[in-house]
């Protein structure tokens, strides 16, 4: 393997693009090594003659600069415009701050397809497991900025996720909404949920939004189930795309390997579908 400032200069050049400057380099190291061990030759070539004008320089921060930006759903992103809309929400007056939160969660595809369904989607979750009281949302991104369409009262709320920047931000909205509400408490972690040493405090419910192609990375689905079964909640929503990335509907949207992993596991299930993503409601 290359030497660790090498691994340093590679992780600045690859975070040269906006999108990716908020990932925590801890994450991008991660998978610039993996990229490496698995493309031996492009390896070999920079132990030979580590040139940021080689083409094995610019092969392998192209291809992880893309590997990153599939894994952690960073395609039609707006994190500036985000960073703008969340100071303005903070400093607003509440009669404007749920038109802010809509433009917030507009920065973001996955959540921007979600606005038209989020009160009903949470509305049919809390009528299968109850209104919870302790919430772990698990890679979600910015869907914590979702959390007024849960029309919740007391709750805790913990978040996991890779992205500083968002971390803080959510962090910052936490705090407001306890200033509102001190029966809300929210608290944001950067962490790797798919780590092997990771453990999450004890909830009523768990978000598992869009994660799992994030979690297995094209490697079977071992991964996504050992963290189910590590997740300390009643209940945990797995979420899937029901369409591609070009926008095209897929044929067959349910996930069967979900279906008879939670038979064999023995947890029961409830799909609920909308148009741009179906819902798993898992109780363990």
């Amino acid at each position: 393997m290359l030497d660790k400032d090498k691994i340093t200069l590679l992780i600045q050049e690859i975070k040269k693009k906006k999108e990716l400057q908020s990932i925590d380099d801890h994450f991008v190291e991660e998978s610039l090594r993996k990229y490496l061990q698995q493309e031996q030759k492009l390896l070999k070539s920079l132990q030979e003659n580590f040139n940021p004008k080689s083409k094995a320089y610019s092969t392998v921060v192209k291809q992880v600069r893309s590997q990153l930006r599939r894994v952690y759903g960073l395609f039609r992103d707006d994190p500036q415009e985000r960073k703008k809309l969340i100071q303005e929400l903070l400093e607003a007056p509440p009669a404007k701050r749920a038109a802010l939160v809509q433009q917030i969660l507009s920065t973001h595809s996955s959540t921007q397809e979600r606005l038209p369904v989020y009160e009903q989607l949470y509305s049919k979750i809390f009528s299968i497991t109850g209104k919870p009281r302790t919430i772990l949302d698990l890679g979600g991104g910015i869907n914590p900025f979702s959390f007024s369409y849960m029309k919740l009262g007391q709750c805790t709320y913990h978040v996991y996720d890779i992205n500083e920047e968002e971390i803080q931000s959510i962090n910052h909205y936490f705090q407001m909404l306890h200033q509102e509400n001190p029966s809300f408490i929210g608290k944001a972690l950067i962490f790797d949920i798919a780590a092997a040493n990771v453990t999450f405090p004890k909830a009523d419910l768990a978000f598992l939004f869009k994660m799992t192609d994030v979690i297995d990375q094209g490697k079977g689905h071992k991964k996504t189930e050992e963290l189910l079964q590590k997740i300390p909640a009643k209940y945990i929503v797995v979420s899937f795309a029901t369409k591609t990335m070009s926008g095209k509907a897929m044929t067959a949207p349910r996930r069967s390997w979900m279906e008879w992993l939670c038979k064999r596991l023995g947890y029961g299930y409830t799909i609920l579908e909308f148009a741009n993503e179906l819902f798993y409601v898992v109780k363990k």
